[in-house]
């Protein structure tokens, strides 16, 4: 072994190679190259490597690697038989095939659990559809029940006979309502800014004011033919205030704030407008 080293070592002189330089060359360790040299094959990884390793030198070294084994293969250690080779195949075909199987059996659960869902929903779907059948039944049974119920009573009730001596009440005629003579309060002229009015079927004027909002200055005065015009009343009444008078024959009414209150005669709604003007008028009792 230490003649094989010495060769190598004597061929890497040779060419000037450094151990360095043969390492970078070889991507063999520094450490392994220097045991090839000294023929100390203990420290290196196996018997395989040394034969591959000591062929890698003499190559870069420029010797005949194949040479080099011959003449040295009673030194160079032998390489192991692969029994493990063997083994590991068997793992790996071991672990293919339960990839397999597990990629299979994964499929299979994922499959089962779809048809456990589907028919979990079948289930439910039909007991629903049967117990709405079961229902529609019942209440159809129900409804023929009752109705041959209503035709039996109808049947078994007595049909009521005419009595000879009950006698036919007719109707009495129904009395028309007494009509009743209501005040009539007519528009007859709206002449020089004043609406003139005639009320009749009333023995008195009756005027009656109610303020809406705000406040109202109400006038009115009695006038006539045998009398001269006389104030009644010259007053500003306030929001919500009712006034209501009893006049005869002839009176002038004047409001100050005209849209801001109702005005009825004898119970009739005398239209105003809605402009916040002074309004005139003249009621006069036929």
């Amino acid at each position: 072994m230490f003649e094989l080293g010495q060769l190598l070592r004597k061929a890497r002189l040779e060419k000037g190679i450094s151990l360095e330089d043969l390492q970078e060359v070889t991507k063999i360790r520094k450490r392994y190259l220097e045991a090839i040299e000294e023929g100390n094959f203990k420290v290196l990884p196996g018997t395989f490597y040394i034969r591959a390793f000591i062929k890698s030198y003499a190559e870069a070294v420029g010797l005949d690697p194949n040479e080099v084994l011959r003449l040295y293969r009673n030194v160079i250690p032998a390489a192991e038989p692969e029994q493990k080779a063997e083994p590991v195949r068997r793992k790996r075909s071991d672990s293919k095939n339960s990839e397999k199987w597990s990629k299979r059996l994964t499929g299979i659960m994922l499959w089962s659990f779809v048809l456990l869902i589907v028919g979990i929903l079948y289930y439910f779907i039909s007991a629903s559809a049967k117990s709405d059948d079961d229902k529609n039944v019942t209440q159809s049974q129900s409804n023929e029940h009752l109705t041959d119920r209503k035709m039996s009573e109808v049947s078994a009730a007595p049909t009521p006979s005419a009595s000879p001596d009950v006698q036919k009440q007719e109707p009495e005629p129904s009395k028309a309502p007494v009509e009743t003579d209501k005040p009539d309060v007519k528009l007859t002229k709206s002449e020089g800014g004043r609406d003139y009015y005639l009320v009749s079927k009333a023995s008195k004027i009756i005027v009656e004011v109610t303020v809406l909002r705000d406040k109202c200055w109400v006038g009115i005065d009695k006038t006539g033919e045998e009398a001269q015009k006389k104030t009644v009343f010259s007053e500003s009444l306030a929001s919500g205030q009712t006034q209501k008078w009893e006049l005869d024959p002839t009176i002038a009414l004047t409001l100050g704030a005209a849209s801001a209150v109702e005005l009825k005669i004898n119970g009739t709604v005398i239209p105003i407008g809605e402009k916040e003007s002074v309004k005139r008028y003249q009621f006069d009792l036929s």
